[in-house]
């Protein structure tokens, strides 16, 4: 397989195919990331991803989940991602494809577009949503308003995407972390994704936002003001979603599903928050 490093997935992707249709992220300016900052975005050959395939099929056999690299695959051409679907289902039996997307990527498809590649066989899109503050969008230079997120997934579901959301506990900082939390929260019942994922903000070196973090103009949460902060957030989530809080970033491993789970959730939680020995250490936290 031909990759261009570094290649990033979902931990859920684990197990799946991946295949580079994208290089980069088209939008790469949020402040706090710095996945894809030496990579010029760019959508590959269709040709060169076919033979990918062909060698992956080669190589494995049958497939049965397909994860469409880079940053945010969904951003290219549709005619583009129709045709090496079409070319992927026609090599395995597949069960999905999956990609990440903007919401901007989400906003600028129309609806014909969409329905056509969910027919085609793209059925999960991981969107990254950080935050449903709005403040917090604006200074991360997410590029979208909580209102535009909602407006986005909506759109996803209604043209029958499974949606899986990433947000993030510290990434207001100690200044915005109770608004982070509450606003989050209500923009998850907006959305009602089936999966959401929740990841603690760690500091990216060569970022604009660890810049900040250098200079004392943005205070991190400690990792037991992280937790006040993902309580405040899980009390207030109403929507039916399956819950996932045990990224490698996460100072408590916590998993469930919501808001059946709901108490058991918080009462690991607090814990935590009374026994902060538990908690995992920062030399035990990543990316």
């Amino acid at each position: 397989m031909r990759y261009e490093e570094p290649v990033f997935r979902p931990p859920s992707e684990a197990f799946s195919l991946i295949v580079q249709a994208t290089i980069g992220c088209s939008w790469n300016r949020c402040t706090f990331c710095g996945m894809y900052k030496m990579k010029k975005f760019r959508v590959r050959d269709s040709d060169e991803v076919k033979e990918d395939f062909k060698m992956a099929k080669k190589i494995y056999g049958n497939v049965s989940r397909i994860f469409l690299a880079d940053g945010n695959a969904l951003a290219a051409d549709t005619d583009f991602l129709l045709d090496i679907a079409k070319y992927a289902n026609s090599l395995f039996d597949l069960e999905r494809i999956s990609c990440y997307a903007t919401p901007q990527d989400l906003l600028e498809k129309s609806k014909s577009e969409l329905l056509k590649l969910r027919k085609a066989g793209i059925k999960l899109l991981y969107v990254g949503v950080e935050s449903g503050d709005d403040t917090i969008l604006e200074k991360i230079r997410k590029g979208v308003t909580s209102d535009e997120i909602a407006e986005a997934c909506q759109k996803g579901h209604e043209c029958g995407f499974d949606l899986s959301v990433t947000v993030m506990t510290g990434i207001g900082g100690k200044e915005r972390s109770y608004e982070n939390a509450r606003n989050t929260a209500k923009l998850l019942n907006r959305i009602n994704p089936e999966y959401t994922g929740v990841l603690t903000y760690m500091p990216v070196p060569n970022t604009p936002l660890y810049v900040k973090i250098k200079r004392g103009e943005f205070i991190l949460p400690n990792a037991v003001e992280n937790l006040f902060e993902l309580r405040w957030m899980v009390e207030r989530i109403e929507a039916r979603t399956i819950f996932r809080c045990n990224h490698a970033s996460n100072y408590l491993p916590l998993k469930g599903n919501l808001p059946d789970d709901k108490n058991e959730l918080l009462k690991a939680i607090d814990y935590a928050i009374s026994h902060p020995d538990v908690l995992k250490p920062e030399w035990m936290r990543g990316l």
